[in-house]
């Protein structure tokens, strides 16, 4: 996936990504899930409509580098989470700590899950790809969608 600095968002509908499927699309050894996870990465890049949260790019880094198969180098990390920071990158504010907190409860998730659902919400999402909620759910409007679900 080529770098693509200096981008501007152009997109009318915005999508999330977790971490985990962009993990999955640059982690070599997840075989399935990485040509799954490629496909919608090289999509979002196509239609420039992809974002991201600063957690997001922290927990992107650190797996990419500690916690997959094959580790990727840090300066090849670092490229990959530099290209993803000309998305829609979301830097969380104390409100939307607090509401996250305020949704650990309303949507049954955890706090980092509900994170996740806050700021893609914040970045004008209509849709969060992530294989950790469920394919389908709707959260105040975000609707969870899984592209390694059957059927995507």
């Amino acid at each position: 996936m080529a770098s693509r600095p200096g981008r501007v968002i152009r997109c009318m509908s915005v999508e999330f990504c977790d971490t985990n499927i962009l993990v999955y699309a640059y982690d070599t050894t997840a075989g399935a899930k990485r040509e799954q996870a490629r496909a919608l990465v090289e999509r979002l890049w196509s239609a420039e409509c992809g974002a991201v949260s600063i957690q997001v790019l922290q927990e992107l880094f650190v797996t990419l580098t500690r916690k997959i198969g094959l580790p990727l180098d840090a300066h090849v990390a670092r490229h990959i989470v530099a290209d993803l920071a000309t998305w829609r990158v979301v830097e969380p504010t104390a409100a939307e700590v607090l509401a996250a907190i305020d949704g650990t409860a309303r949507w049954h998730l955890s706090f980092w899950d509900a994170m996740m659902v806050t700021t893609a919400q914040r970045a004008g999402a209509d849709v969060l790809w992530s294989e950790d909620l469920n394919d389908g759910q709707t959260l105040d409007g975000l609707t969870v969608r899984n592209p390694l679900h059957a059927g995507q």
